[in-house]
């Protein structure tokens, strides 16, 4: 996968972010981190369609753009919507008192953060509403320095999350100064920092 490729399927993947369920875009963004582009376009545009999530004319331009087959029946099959819709999960600095206790997943990431180019480690709680494809959780969000892989660091530290802890909580990782879509926006104009290099 070029450059050029790569950094469109990250935009569309955070594009995505609270659209798809959460173990989808997981398994949609370690395939294409790891190599299987073909694997991560088949599981993206199945479960969209399925699903019943749709996509703006922009971002079938842009999955268009990174497909061998831009006219597929399987990106025609993904419903059309004119404009992204609002978030579909509420975002808060604290969670309920029966919530599970995030300390550990909290150390367990900001040991790895900086060797992913982390500059900040953020921790919301998330309250789906109407809509909603998944449910309360926590959410991180790694910020990053302009040369950091974002794909690369959600595999990496996803992987560690899963393997230390058992714990598939979402991550999303972004990179500091650029225009965040919405989903991101929304969870890190709420969360506290619980690491900053």
């Amino acid at each position: 996968m070029d450059v050029k490729t790569y950094a469109a399927v990250t935009d569309l993947c955070a594009r995505l972010a609270g659209r798809l369920e959460d173990d989808t875009l997981r398994s949609v963004r370690e395939d294409y981190f790891g190599g299987e582009p073909a694997q991560a376009e088949a599981t993206l545009l199945l479960s969209m369609a399925y699903e019943n999530v749709g996509i703006t004319q922009d971002e079938r331009a842009l999955i268009a753009s990174t497909s061998d087959d831009p006219d597929s029946p399987d990106l025609a099959a993904v419903p059309a919507i004119d404009e992204v819709p609002p978030v579909a999960y509420r975002f808060s600095a604290s969670a309920p008192p029966a919530a599970p206790d995030p300390s550990r997943a909290d150390v367990v990431l900001s040991a790895d953060a900086a060797r992913h180019g982390g500059r900040r480690l953020r921790r919301a709680w998330r309250e789906p509403l109407d809509g909603a494809p998944d449910t309360a959780k926590w959410v991180y969000v790694l910020q990053t320095s302009a040369g950091a892989d974002p794909l690369g660091a959600f595999a990496g530290l996803s992987g560690r999350l899963w393997v230390v802890l058992k714990e598939k909580w979402p991550l999303e990782v972004v990179v500091e100064g650029r225009m965040l879509p919405p989903y991101q926006a929304a969870a890190v104009t709420v969360a506290p920092v619980v690491w900053s290099l």
